[in-house]
Parts: structure tokens; C-alpha cells; sequence
């Protein structure tokens, strides 16, 4: 019996209601939903029993959303990572959430010696409309009564994915998100947006973020198609939205950021009816010539609260005054709270945290991390929450206004960042006897950082000290400036005064999603 809060179960469902509905576009071939599920079993047949959690590193394409939905077939959850992330970052990430084995792709699989590793080497063709499209072997449904499927029972309270993000403590902090949290958010997604057959979605987002999550599940479980672009079709805007035009894409989410590149563009594809902006401020300036061309959407929503909890609609409304627009309204199955330190309600307009109660709230961090933890807590009435440490307010229409972080962490172009952190790769550094990094912000109010350090060995360069950081962290977590002083200014305290560091000023060019 299928579980309508198991994420396998929805796409059996909707697989079985048209099997031959397109799943993934390439340019070079259509996966049907029955190809994808039957691939996904296929792989999954071939895991070792008893695998909790699996390591997925590879190319975006056909066969990596199989590989994905091979882990949830099998009642794992699976712990995704890009190939291009810093190796030492991916093993972290790996070993810290115990994964039993990593898929990926003959040319990854030396980086990951200690490691188990599967490589599925499969290829899709479906007929779509009549036509053969793809190449290479087909791929068929293991048979009923075959001794194994690659099919678990999966319960709603199972994990589905665990997500790293930036950490306070100096190390990546997983997420551990569960089946019945992806459900609800690709519920409140289909209430809102009304994705269904038809609809194409352009898979663009890297797969440690949580667009990657919106774009695949809110989508396919909807029975909307996605669109995979090939890395010739990212190398900048114009090649980007060329593939959109081709594959017909109806609906795209990124950061704000990338619909302020569209909106520099003459025409986006006339196909597009639905941009949704997320993981940052957007401001109505990045969107001037988007609101008469598709419905453009703010939302807002940490990863520990799975996707989005906030929703604000933004064709003919007015921003706020600083320019920016606000977050909008808890998204169904949701409920936003503005609470005090004492997890008291704020008064209607105060200044308070931005709370969120409902369906998205996370099971929490994993490992040992008792203290960050501390962000889910239960209410007197016994109602789980997650104090999400940014500030914000009510508005008068019952829209929520998002202000800034209570704490240090920032957002560079969409990506959450812990300064804590890039300061801990900074220390680590051989030859550096004191580091700190100073998040700053430019004359777009977008963040970046200096890193500031005192040498122990006149021989350590700037280069060298950015190659090691570049081990250990993502290229968007490496600060913009190096500042080398002859000791760091103190507070009386004893503390480093990091108003009186030097203000290193830079003007960005967005690097895109």
C-alpha cells in the first residue's frame, strides 16, 4: 500500500497514472516516468542489504536523479555532493554522516579510496509519442516474484536526505531531513503553484541546496517534467536560457541573483510562466522587466525547515522601502511565529526571531551537535519548532519582513555561510599564527568577506594560504581579500576588535546559481 507521505510511494503513484509522461529532458533524450522508476529499482537491486545512508557524487543528468531515487526506493537516505567540491569537504561530509557506500561515476571513484563505491552503468531509452529517443540498452522493470526488486518499506518518519550546510562550529553541519518533510513541502508546493503535466522545470541548482529539492521532488511528484541542462548549457546566462527556449521550461527557481541576470536580458523564453526567487533578499530592481513577462515569487525558508516556509507573491505589489520585497505568508501545512528571546509572541510590527512550526520542521542536526540543536524545541503546548535565528516582523496584510541574522552567519549570492567557520580553515593554516574573517557588504548590500591574519614565517604567501583553504571549503566560502597585519588590534578585554581591522571595499559581479 502506497504512503502518500513516502516519496518513492508518490512517484509509483503518479508513474502508474501515465507511465510514458516524460520524467527528465536532456537535449539528446527523454527519460519516461517508467524509465526513471524502473532504473531507480534497477540500481537499487544492486545495493548491499541493510544500507541506511548513501553517498551520492556525480554529473548532473538521467542517470544521477536514478541513482537518488534508487537510495528512497531502497529506504535510504541519500548524502549528495558535487564533484567539484573541495575533496577533502566531500570525505568530511561522508564520513561525518557514516555513509554505507558512495555512488558515482568511474572517473570520481579514485577520489574516494577507504570508501565503498558503486558506478550503475545504465542507459535509457523510452518512446515518447512513438518516437525512440536516447540510446544504448533499455531499461526494464525487474520482474514480479524476482527475488530482489531494490524496493524497502519506507516510513514517513525515515530519512530522505541529510544536506550540509556552512557551520558555526567549524565543520559542515548535516540536515537530516525526512520522507513525510518532502511531502508536505511538495504538497505546498502544488497548492501554490499548480505544477502538473505540462509544466517543465529547469534543473539548475547545484544538489547540496535545497532549490535542488524544490526543482526535482516538488516537481516530478506533481507529474511536471524537468529540464537537465549539460555544463555547456551553464556557461552563462544567454546558453542557459537558449536551453530553456529549446526544452520549452515553464518554471524556474533560483537565487535572487539569477533573475537578476534575466532581468538584463531582452526577452526571457516565452514558454517561462513562473520564476520563484529564494535563499536571499530579492529587491525589486532585480526584476523590473520580469513582472510583465511571468509570476515572479520571493520565498523564504532555511534548510532545517526544508525548503520553504514563506511564500509572497510579487506582480502587483510594492516592495517595502528599503527595496526589497517581503517573504510573504506560512505556506500550507506551515505556520510563521515572530517570537521573543523567551519564546514569547512578539507584539504585532516588533522585532522578534522568525519562527516556524508545521510539516517542514526537520528532525535536526546529526552527530554530536547538542548546542545547534538547541534550535528545535517544543512550545508548552507541545507543538515542535524551529527557532531559525533570523529577525523579522509582521506587516500589517499579515506578510512576514525579513531583516537580517541575529548572529554572524551570512548569505553570499544565496549560499549560507559561517565566517566561523572560513576563520577555523584560516587558523588551521600552517604558518598563520592568528586569523580572523570580517563578513562586509557592498555598495548592493550583497556579502562578502577579508580574511586577516599574522604570519608566523615571513615565507607563507597570500597564494598559498588560499590554496589551503581551498582544500577544505567551496569556492563561494573563500574570502574576496587576504590582509596580512603585524598583530591584531585587541579590545581592552584582550578580544579581538574587529571594528578596527582595516575595511577592504569591493564591488561584486554576481557568479551565478
Amino acid at each position: 500500500m502506497r504512503n502518500e507521505n513516502v516519496i518513492f510511494d508518490l512517484f509509483d503513484k503518479i508513474t502508474e497514472e501515465d507511465p510514458k509522461a516524460p520524467a527528465i529532458i536532456e537535449d539528446d533524450r527523454i527519460v519516461s516516468r517508467a524509465a526513471l522508476r524502473d532504473a531507480a529499482l534497477a540500481i537499487a537491486a544492486e545495493f548491499p542489504a541493510g544500507a541506511k545512508r548513501i553517498g551520492v557524487v556525480m554529473d548532473h543528468g538521467a542517470l544521477m536523479i536514478a541513482s537518488i531515487f534508487a537510495a528512497l526506493g531502497f529506504g535510504a537516505a541519500y548524502v549528495p555532493a558535487e564533484p567539484d567540491f573541495p575533496k577533502d569537504r566531500i570525505r568530511f561530509m561522508m564520513l561525518d554522516a557514516g555513509v554505507d557506500f558512495i555512488v558515482t561515476q568511474p572517473s570520481y571513484e579514485r577520489f574516494f579510496s577507504g570508501f565503498r563505491t558503486i558506478t550503475p552503468r545504465l542507459d535509457f531509452e523510452d518512446e515518447i509519442n512513438g518516437q525512440k529517443t536516447g540510446g544504448g540498452d533499455s531499461v526494464s522493470r525487474p520482474e514480479t516474484g524476482r527475488r530482489d526488486t531494490g524496493r524497502r518499506d519506507t516510513r514517513p518518519e525515515d530519512l530522505a536526505y541529510i544536506l550540509y550546510t556552512s557551520g558555526s562550529t567549524g565543520k559542515p553541519k548535516g540536515v537530516a531531513v525526512e520522507n513525510r518533510n518532502v511531502c508536505h513541502y511538495a504538497r505546498a508546493f502544488q497548492n501554490e503553484f499548480h505544477p502538473g503535466p505540462g509544466d517543465i522545470t529547469l534543473q539548475y541548482s547545484v544538489c547540496g541546496f535545497d532549490i535542488f529539492v524544490e526543482e526535482v521532488f516538488a516537481s516530478l511528484l506533481a507529474g511536471a517534467a524537468i529540464a537537465i541542462p549539460y555544463k555547456s548549457d551553464k556557461e552563462d546566462i544567454t546558453t542557459l536560457m537558449a536551453f530553456a527556449d529549446r526544452q520549452k521550461v515553464t518554471i524556474i527557481s533560483g537565487f535572487p541573483y539569477l533573475l537578476m541576470e534575466l532581468n538584463c536580458l531582452p526577452r526571457i523564453p516565452e514558454s517561462v510562466r513562473l520564476l520563484i526567487s529564494g535563499g536571499d533578499v530579492l529587491r525589486a530592481d532585480y526584476v523590473t522587466d520580469l513582472l510583465d513577462q511571468a509570476e515572479i515569487y520571493n520565498t523564504y525558508g532555511p534548510s532545517e525547515a526544508t525548503v520553504c516556509a514563506t511564500y509572497f507573491h510579487c506582480n502587483g505589489t510594492k516592495p517595502l522601502a528599503d527595496g526589497s520585497y517581503p517573504v510573504g505568508k506560512a505556506v500550507l501545512g506551515s505556520e510563521i511565529q515572530i517570537m521573543d528571546e523567551n519564546l514569547e509572541p512578539a507584539t504585532f510590527g516588533e522585532i522578534g526571531e522568525i519562527c516556524i512550526l508545521g510539516g517542514g520542521v526537520s528532525r535536526g542536526y546529526i552527530g554530536d551537535r547538542k548546542t545547534e540543536n538547541t534550535a528545535f524545541t517544543r512550545l508548552p503546548d507541545g507543538r515542535r519548532i524551529y527557532r531559525s535565528g533570523d529577525l523579522g516582523y509582521f506587516l500589517p496584510d499579515g506578510n512576514v519582513a525579513f531583516l537580517r541574522r541575529k548572529d554572524r552567519q551570512i548569505m553570499i549570492l544565496g549560499k549560507r555561510v559561517e565566517p566561523d567557520e572560513v576563520e577555523s580553515a584560516l587558523r588551521d593554516c600552517p604558518g598563520v599564527r592568528q586569523g580572523v574573517v570580517r563578513a562586509l557588504k557592498d555598495s548592493r548590500d550583497h556579502s562578502y568577506m577579508a580574511a586577516y591574519y599574522v604570519l608566523e614565517s615571513e615565507k607563507i604567501t597570500p597564494e598559498r594560504i588560499r590554496a589551503f583553504m581551498e582544500k577544505r571549503l567551496t569556492d563561494y566560502m573563500i574570502p574576496d581579500f587576504f590582509v596580512k597585519l603585524d598583530s591584531m588590534p585587541l579590545t581592552p578585554s584582550g578580544k579581538v576588535d574587529y571594528k578596527a581591522l582595516p575595511v577592504v571595499r569591493k564591488e561584486r559581479k554576481p557568479r551565478g546559481n
